[in-house]
């Protein structure tokens, strides 16, 4: 279990949140809402450990995620605002490393994402749709049991945001747990909500 007590974050002069407590179970799954600026982003940042908060904790299983970072960034895939592929490398070798890493195999990624036809394609050539589905399916790949999520829909059509309803369901059926931000409805059933307001 994911648990969130009492988060402060300040940026330079200024509150972006305050006292923020919430908990995602295995197989849960939390909406970040607000409007932007709110802090949705910051938050993920400090829930992935990449930044510590000001006041409160996060705990993992009730002892302290960001004890031991390194621990904690193996628990963790982010997906943030920027797909952070590199271009000159094919679809497939840009998923290599993650798949390295969890073991795991990339024809079931590349296929969950609707990119087999584009394994051999450098990612320079993706348009912006298929490149946020990349970084999808890179976070599918990964054997991390929480999923953080920024605007995960982002270029997606209707029928990537189909496919991506399925990999959420997936991660969620085998215990992993979701916090996600967005501006627009999820495929996310069951999930709770957290709206950010102005401090």
């Amino acid at each position: 279990m994911l648990r969130a007590e009492g988060l402060t974050a300040i940026r330079g002069e200024r509150l972006v949140f305050r006292d923020l407590s919430f908990s995602v179970p295995k197989g849960g799954a939390l909406i970040l809402a607000g409007r932007n600026g709110a802090g949705k982003s910051t938050l993920l940042r400090l829930l992935a450990g990449l930044a510590r908060p000001d006041m409160g904790r996060v705990l993992w299983e009730e002892t302290d995620a960001l004890a031991d970072r390194a621990a904690h960034g193996r628990r963790v895939a982010l997906l943030g605002h920027q797909d952070a592929l590199k271009p000159g490398l094919t679809v497939t070798e840009n998923l290599a490393f993650v798949a390295r890493l969890s073991g795991r195999k990339i024809r079931p990624a590349l296929e969950a994402a609707g990119l087999e036809e584009l394994a051999d394609l450098p990612a320079r050539m993706l348009s912006a749709g298929q490149k946020r589905r990349l970084a999808l399916a890179r976070v599918a790949l990964s054997s991390a049991p929480l999923w953080l999520l920024d605007e995960p829909t982002l270029g997606l059509d209707d029928a990537a945001v189909e496919r991506l309803g399925k990999l959420l369901t997936r991660h969620r059926d085998h215990g992993g747990m979701i916090v996600a931000a967005t501006h627009i409805a999820l495929p996310l059933p069951g999930a709770e909500s957290l709206r950010l307001l102005p401090p």
